[in-house]
């Protein structure tokens, strides 16, 4: 249990989203602000009576206790709950009875699973589906969001207040979609997912190579899905298969100073065997269909990365991949990183060809590859490039690998 003074904004973090999504449940998908108020003032109340008396004898209990009365109150005396949410109650039955606020575990995990494909729903864009998913799911401020997308409070604000919008306009309600529809759904929960998840492992916020919470966050939500008897599917054990094995290096891919070790610089004693194994337990359950997906195809390329070894056979193996994966899903990311694994198969020469078909001139990273790969060959070009890439970074994090990478030159010259 984390100490005193850090317990309430570590039980925000993990109680938050499992109240607000219980209450929406109960109360419905348009009353979600209010669902919000509820659980924030039972937080607030939690830090001033806390701050007094002290800490109860079981903390959860009490949020749940207090949020469920809150909840309860809001029905019975609220003008927004008696002019409006229990008119809609009553006209959906034949009595008017309060809705039942259950805060067991199951109902809990039942609950954001089934807000999960309600943030997701197609009538909302995906970039609001993300920041939608980081504040009710995730229980992330504005402020810790817009820092997320690089962006401002106003905007972030705007944005969600616009999908929760689209959440009452659309009548969305809180369930797991019927057999019939739920491939076409759980395609765009798992795009959610996969870029939180990327957000957090590739960050560009707070000039930080790496936000944990993101990447624990998604995985967690991946979890929920692979629990769930009607979305344990292969493809969303290909994605908890990727997170697992990209996870399993967090402890290496970062410094003592918190910059970026690149993947061949990386202290592989730090590499963590037990999610490597928990990589190759989803991985195994993801290869039990025939349909191969993005998600597979970039499993497999962790997997083998995973693996440690460094020889042009195993990036022979990551280039076919690459190969596949361009064929189904094209990136300019998915590219950059096949001509790496071209110039590690083959010869850098060759790669160099190929790079200079991308057509990437306004991306970093492509300045940064050619960089790499002009290495020994042209210092010149080489450090022209790496210039470049630091003159486009987005991020201090960027412009620190490409200063090291030119360091690197300078001092084999």
């Amino acid at each position: 249990m984390p100490a005193e003074k850090e317990l309430i904004p570590h039980l925000f973090r993990t109680e938050y989203r499992k109240i607000i999504a219980v209450l929406c449940k109960a109360f419905g998908m348009e009353h979600i602000e209010v669902a919000e108020d509820i659980t924030s003032d039972t937080f607030l109340l939690a830090s001033e009576t806390w701050g007094i008396k002290g800490l109860p004898e079981n903390p959860v209990a009490w949020l749940y206790a207090v949020a469920k009365n809150k909840a309860k109150d809001q029905l019975k005396h609220h003008l927004v709950f008696t002019q409006k949410v229990a008119a809609e109650l009553k006209n959906n039955r034949d009595v008017y009875q309060e809705p039942e606020i259950d805060l067991s575990g199951k109902n809990i995990n039942d609950s954001q699973l089934q807000m999960m494909f309600a943030v997701c729903h197609p009538l909302i864009p995906t970039e609001s589906q993300i920041g939608l998913s980081l504040s009710v799911l995730c229980g992330f401020g504005v402020e810790e969001i817009a820092d997320a997308f690089l962006s401002n409070r106003d905007t972030i604000y705007k944005r969600l207040a616009r999908a929760k919008e689209k959440l009452r306009s659309g009548k969305v309600v809180m369930a797991v979609p019927g057999p019939a529809e739920i491939n076409g759904r759980l395609e765009t929960v798992l795009t959610t997912l996969y870029l939180l998840f990327n957000e957090g492992y590739y960050s560009l916020s707070q000039n930080t190579p790496l936000r944990k919470d993101l990447c624990l966050e998604a995985v967690r939500l991946n979890y929920l899905l692979v629990e769930n008897e009607a979305t344990d599917t292969p493809v969303v054990n290909a994605l908890l298969s990727l997170m697992c094995f990209h996870a399993s290096r967090f402890d290496a891919r970062t410094d003592s100073r918190g910059e970026l070790v690149l993947y061949e610089d990386q202290d592989r004693s730090l590499w963590s065997e037990e999610l490597i194994a928990k990589g190759r337990y989803y991985f195994n359950k993801a290869a039990r269909s025939k349909e191969v997906t993005k998600f597979h195809l970039e499993a497999a390329i962790a997997s083998i990365h995973s693996e440690g070894t460094d020889t042009r056979e195993k990036w022979e193996q990551v280039l076919q991949l690459y190969n596949k994966l361009l064929l189904i899903a094209y990136s300019p990311i998915a590219a950059l990183n096949r001509t790496y694994a071209l110039s590690k198969a083959r010869d850098k020469q060759t790669a160099l060809v190929e790079a200079k078909k991308l057509n990437l001139s306004d991306h970093p990273l492509y300045h940064f590859l050619l960089g790499e790969l002009y290495t020994d060959i042209h210092t010149g070009n080489a450090l022209d490039h790496l210039k470049k890439a630091i003159d486009l970074a987005k991020s201090e994090t960027e412009k620190i690998a490409a200063r090291k990478a030119m360091a690197k030159i300078n001092l084999t010259q």
